[in-house]
Protein backbone atom coordinates (compact mmCIF):
# COMPACT_ATOMS: atom_id res chain seq x y z
CA UNK A 1 0.00 0.00 0.00
CA UNK A 2 2.72 2.35 0.75
CA UNK A 3 4.46 1.39 -2.74
CA UNK A 4 1.44 2.22 -4.59
CA UNK A 5 1.59 5.86 -2.37
CA UNK A 6 5.00 6.23 -3.67
CA UNK A 7 4.32 5.56 -7.18
CA UNK A 8 1.43 8.12 -7.48
CA UNK A 9 2.93 10.73 -5.39
CA UNK A 10 4.81 12.29 -8.42
CA UNK A 11 1.20 12.97 -10.01
CA UNK A 12 -0.21 13.98 -7.04
CA UNK A 13 2.58 16.58 -7.02
CA UNK A 14 2.47 17.71 -10.40
CA UNK A 15 -1.78 18.22 -10.17
CA UNK A 16 -1.24 19.95 -6.76
CA UNK A 17 1.34 22.60 -8.85
CA UNK A 18 -1.08 22.59 -12.11
CA UNK A 19 -3.99 23.74 -9.48
CA UNK A 20 -1.91 26.17 -7.51
CA UNK A 21 -0.73 28.21 -10.97
CA UNK A 22 -4.17 28.32 -12.71
CA UNK A 23 -5.39 31.51 -10.77
CA UNK A 24 -1.96 32.89 -11.90
CA UNK A 25 -2.16 31.78 -15.36
CA UNK A 26 -5.70 33.16 -15.94
CA UNK A 27 -4.06 36.40 -14.20
CA UNK A 28 -1.13 36.29 -16.56
CA UNK A 29 -4.04 36.16 -19.39
CA UNK A 30 -5.65 39.13 -18.05
CA UNK A 31 -1.78 40.76 -18.60
CA UNK A 32 -1.39 39.37 -21.75
CA UNK A 33 -4.90 40.99 -22.84
CA UNK A 34 -4.04 44.36 -21.75
CA UNK A 35 -0.52 44.46 -23.51
CA UNK A 36 -2.46 43.51 -26.94
CA UNK A 37 -4.98 46.57 -26.14
CA UNK A 38 -2.24 48.92 -25.88
CA UNK A 39 -0.69 47.70 -28.72
CA UNK A 40 -4.11 48.61 -30.92
CA UNK A 41 -4.86 51.49 -29.00
CA UNK A 42 -1.06 52.44 -30.71
CA UNK A 43 -2.74 51.84 -33.80
CA UNK A 44 -5.57 53.96 -33.65
CA UNK A 45 -7.97 50.39 -33.60
CA UNK A 46 -10.01 51.57 -30.35
CA UNK A 47 -12.53 48.92 -31.15
CA UNK A 48 -10.24 46.17 -30.80
CA UNK A 49 -8.54 47.50 -27.73
CA UNK A 50 -11.38 48.26 -26.00
CA UNK A 51 -12.48 44.68 -26.73
CA UNK A 52 -9.14 43.18 -25.36
CA UNK A 53 -9.16 45.27 -22.13
CA UNK A 54 -12.66 43.58 -21.91
CA UNK A 55 -11.54 40.09 -22.18
CA UNK A 56 -8.51 41.10 -19.70
CA UNK A 57 -11.47 42.13 -17.08
CA UNK A 58 -12.79 38.96 -17.66
CA UNK A 59 -9.89 37.29 -16.74
CA UNK A 60 -9.83 39.39 -13.54
CA UNK A 61 -12.78 38.48 -12.17
CA UNK A 62 -12.16 34.90 -12.20
CA UNK A 63 -8.66 34.73 -10.92
CA UNK A 64 -9.79 35.43 -7.45
CA UNK A 65 -12.52 33.12 -7.67
CA UNK A 66 -10.51 30.91 -8.83
CA UNK A 67 -8.38 30.83 -6.48
CA UNK A 68 -10.35 30.72 -3.51
CA UNK A 69 -12.27 27.82 -5.24
CA UNK A 70 -9.07 25.85 -5.55
CA UNK A 71 -8.05 27.52 -1.97
CA UNK A 72 -4.65 28.62 -3.30
CA UNK A 73 -5.02 32.11 -2.74
CA UNK A 74 -1.40 33.86 -1.61
CA UNK A 75 0.85 36.69 -0.94
CA UNK A 76 2.25 36.29 -5.30
CA UNK A 77 -1.28 35.90 -6.99
CA UNK A 78 -2.21 39.32 -4.98
CA UNK A 79 0.77 41.18 -6.37
CA UNK A 80 0.59 39.62 -9.75
CA UNK A 81 -3.18 40.52 -9.94
CA UNK A 82 -2.59 44.48 -9.02
CA UNK A 83 0.53 44.12 -11.87
CA UNK A 84 -1.59 43.06 -14.27
CA UNK A 85 -4.88 45.40 -13.50
CA UNK A 86 -2.08 48.32 -13.54
CA UNK A 87 -1.66 47.50 -17.54
CA UNK A 88 -4.98 46.16 -18.74
CA UNK A 89 -7.52 48.49 -16.48
CA UNK A 90 -4.82 51.52 -15.91
CA UNK A 91 -2.33 51.77 -18.70
CA UNK A 92 -4.64 50.45 -21.57
CA UNK A 93 -7.44 52.92 -20.75
CA UNK A 94 -5.24 56.01 -20.31
CA UNK A 95 -3.63 55.18 -23.70
CA UNK A 96 -7.55 55.02 -25.31
CA UNK A 97 -8.49 58.48 -23.59
CA UNK A 98 -5.11 59.89 -25.09
CA UNK A 99 -6.58 58.37 -28.48
CA UNK A 100 -9.84 59.84 -28.03
CA UNK A 101 -8.30 63.46 -27.11
CA UNK A 102 -6.41 63.65 -30.18
CA UNK A 103 -9.81 62.83 -32.30
CA UNK A 104 -11.92 64.86 -30.35
CA UNK A 105 -13.84 68.13 -31.53
CA UNK A 106 -13.74 71.89 -29.26
CA UNK A 107 -17.64 71.54 -29.58
CA UNK A 108 -20.37 68.89 -29.55
CA UNK A 109 -22.39 71.11 -32.35
CA UNK A 110 -21.45 68.97 -35.06
CA UNK A 111 -22.16 65.18 -34.99
CA UNK A 112 -19.45 63.26 -36.23
CA UNK A 113 -20.33 59.28 -36.03
CA UNK A 114 -16.53 58.65 -37.18
CA UNK A 115 -14.54 60.52 -34.30
CA UNK A 116 -11.97 57.49 -33.43
CA UNK A 117 -11.07 57.03 -36.86
CA UNK A 118 -11.14 61.16 -37.86
CA UNK A 119 -7.33 62.47 -37.61
CA UNK A 120 -6.23 65.56 -35.54
CA UNK A 121 -4.90 68.71 -36.65
CA UNK A 122 -2.25 70.14 -35.02
CA UNK A 123 -2.02 73.93 -34.35
CA UNK A 124 0.22 76.06 -33.68
CA UNK A 125 -1.45 76.66 -30.17
CA UNK A 126 0.91 74.29 -27.76
CA UNK A 127 -1.93 73.90 -25.37
CA UNK A 128 -3.79 71.78 -27.75
CA UNK A 129 -0.87 69.58 -28.21
CA UNK A 130 -0.59 69.08 -24.55
CA UNK A 131 -4.29 68.22 -24.29
CA UNK A 132 -4.12 64.63 -24.81
CA UNK A 133 -1.67 63.69 -21.76
CA UNK A 134 -4.67 64.75 -19.67
CA UNK A 135 -5.73 61.00 -20.11
CA UNK A 136 -2.38 59.91 -18.11
CA UNK A 137 -4.24 61.26 -14.78
CA UNK A 138 -6.04 57.96 -14.96
CA UNK A 139 -2.82 55.66 -15.84
CA UNK A 140 -1.53 57.50 -12.52
CA UNK A 141 -4.42 57.46 -10.56
CA UNK A 142 -4.98 53.80 -10.78
CA UNK A 143 -1.33 52.78 -9.88
CA UNK A 144 -2.26 54.82 -6.44
CA UNK A 145 -5.40 52.86 -5.96
CA UNK A 146 -3.67 49.59 -6.69
CA UNK A 147 -0.62 50.49 -4.46
CA UNK A 148 -3.20 51.35 -1.73
CA UNK A 149 -5.59 48.82 -2.24
CA UNK A 150 -2.49 46.58 -1.70
CA UNK A 151 -1.98 47.49 1.90
CA UNK A 152 -5.49 48.26 2.93
CA UNK A 153 -7.10 45.78 5.09
CA UNK A 154 -10.37 47.65 4.74
CA UNK A 155 -10.84 46.62 1.09
CA UNK A 156 -11.21 42.87 1.72
CA UNK A 157 -15.02 42.17 0.94
CA UNK A 158 -16.19 45.99 -0.28
CA UNK A 159 -13.94 48.62 -2.33
CA UNK A 160 -12.92 52.01 -1.55
CA UNK A 161 -13.21 54.06 -4.61
CA UNK A 162 -13.96 52.56 -7.69
CA UNK A 163 -11.84 49.76 -8.58
CA UNK A 164 -9.91 50.24 -12.25
CA UNK A 165 -11.75 47.53 -14.04
CA UNK A 166 -14.88 49.77 -13.39
CA UNK A 167 -12.66 52.70 -14.67
CA UNK A 168 -11.62 51.22 -17.84
CA UNK A 169 -14.76 49.85 -18.64
CA UNK A 170 -16.10 53.87 -18.98
CA UNK A 171 -13.25 54.63 -20.69
CA UNK A 172 -13.68 51.08 -23.42
CA UNK A 173 -16.89 52.10 -23.91
CA UNK A 174 -16.65 55.43 -25.34
CA UNK A 175 -15.18 53.58 -28.59
CA UNK A 176 -17.45 51.36 -28.60
CA UNK A 177 -20.98 54.27 -28.22
CA UNK A 178 -18.93 56.34 -30.95
CA UNK A 179 -18.48 53.43 -33.88
CA UNK A 180 -21.62 51.29 -33.13
CA UNK A 181 -24.19 53.25 -31.39
CA UNK A 182 -27.29 54.89 -32.99
CA UNK A 183 -28.23 57.22 -30.14
CA UNK A 184 -26.90 60.38 -31.46
CA UNK A 185 -26.69 62.89 -28.25
CA UNK A 186 -24.54 60.24 -27.13
CA UNK A 187 -22.39 60.41 -29.71
CA UNK A 188 -22.12 64.24 -29.63
CA UNK A 189 -21.49 64.21 -25.65
CA UNK A 190 -18.18 61.87 -26.11
CA UNK A 191 -16.48 63.53 -29.00
CA UNK A 192 -15.90 66.79 -26.92
CA UNK A 193 -12.84 67.48 -26.29
CA UNK A 194 -13.85 69.38 -22.36
CA UNK A 195 -16.14 66.01 -21.79
CA UNK A 196 -13.35 64.15 -22.30
CA UNK A 197 -11.37 65.75 -19.72
CA UNK A 198 -13.40 66.19 -17.10
CA UNK A 199 -14.44 62.56 -17.09
CA UNK A 200 -10.71 61.94 -17.06
CA UNK A 201 -10.45 63.86 -13.63
CA UNK A 202 -13.45 62.98 -12.33
CA UNK A 203 -12.72 59.08 -12.75
CA UNK A 204 -9.19 59.58 -11.40
CA UNK A 205 -10.53 61.36 -8.23
CA UNK A 206 -13.23 58.76 -8.17
CA UNK A 207 -10.75 55.76 -7.78
CA UNK A 208 -9.36 57.40 -5.38
CA UNK A 209 -12.29 58.54 -3.38
CA UNK A 210 -13.40 57.66 0.15
CA UNK A 211 -16.27 56.19 -1.06
CA UNK A 212 -17.22 52.78 -0.16
CA UNK A 213 -18.49 49.99 -2.74
CA UNK A 214 -19.77 46.22 -2.51
CA UNK A 215 -17.50 44.15 -4.34
CA UNK A 216 -18.51 42.34 -7.00
CA UNK A 217 -16.60 39.32 -6.60
CA UNK A 218 -18.90 36.17 -5.96
CA UNK A 219 -17.77 34.09 -2.68
CA UNK A 220 -20.25 31.60 -3.37
CA UNK A 221 -23.57 31.91 -5.47
CA UNK A 222 -25.76 32.33 -2.41
CA UNK A 223 -28.81 35.02 -3.18
CA UNK A 224 -29.31 36.18 0.33
CA UNK A 225 -25.51 36.77 0.51
CA UNK A 226 -25.00 38.27 -2.97
CA UNK A 227 -28.58 40.16 -2.80
CA UNK A 228 -26.98 43.68 -3.51
CA UNK A 229 -24.75 42.17 -6.53
CA UNK A 230 -27.58 39.59 -7.97
CA UNK A 231 -29.59 42.91 -8.39
CA UNK A 232 -27.20 45.37 -9.55
CA UNK A 233 -26.36 42.64 -12.59
CA UNK A 234 -29.58 42.30 -13.04
CA UNK A 235 -31.02 45.36 -13.29
CA UNK A 236 -27.30 46.01 -15.72
CA UNK A 237 -28.24 43.10 -17.67
CA UNK A 238 -31.63 45.65 -18.64
CA UNK A 239 -29.85 48.40 -19.50
CA UNK A 240 -27.58 46.81 -21.56
CA UNK A 241 -30.44 44.55 -23.73
CA UNK A 242 -31.98 48.47 -23.93
CA UNK A 243 -28.92 51.09 -24.33
CA UNK A 244 -26.47 48.83 -25.35
CA UNK A 245 -22.74 50.06 -25.10
CA UNK A 246 -24.46 53.31 -23.98
CA UNK A 247 -25.42 51.69 -20.60
CA UNK A 248 -22.11 50.99 -19.84
CA UNK A 249 -21.06 54.54 -18.19
CA UNK A 250 -24.51 54.68 -16.81
CA UNK A 251 -24.07 51.46 -14.79
CA UNK A 252 -20.85 52.27 -13.06
CA UNK A 253 -22.63 55.73 -12.35
CA UNK A 254 -25.17 53.52 -10.98
CA UNK A 255 -22.80 50.99 -8.60
CA UNK A 256 -21.64 54.16 -7.01
CA UNK A 257 -25.55 55.30 -6.24
CA UNK A 258 -26.39 52.14 -5.28
CA UNK A 259 -23.56 51.63 -3.13
CA UNK A 260 -23.47 54.92 -1.35
CA UNK A 261 -27.44 54.25 -0.56
CA UNK A 262 -26.93 50.46 0.42
CA UNK A 263 -23.98 52.38 2.99
CA UNK A 264 -26.44 55.15 4.15
CA UNK A 265 -28.90 51.88 4.79
CA UNK A 266 -26.10 50.07 6.52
Amino acid sequence: MFLKKCVFLPQILKLYIIKKHIPNLITLANLFSGLVAIVFALKGDLVLASFFILLGIFFDFFDGFFARLLNVSGELGKQLDSLADMVTSGVAPAMIMYKLLENANDTNLIPNPKATVGSWIPTDDHAIYMVPFFAFLLALGAAYRLANFNIDSRQTSSFIGIPTPAMALVVLAIPLILNFSDIEIAIRFFENRYVLIILTIVLSFLMNANIVLFSLKFKNFSFKENKTVFLFLLLSILLLIVLQFVAIPIIILLYVLVSVLFQKKE
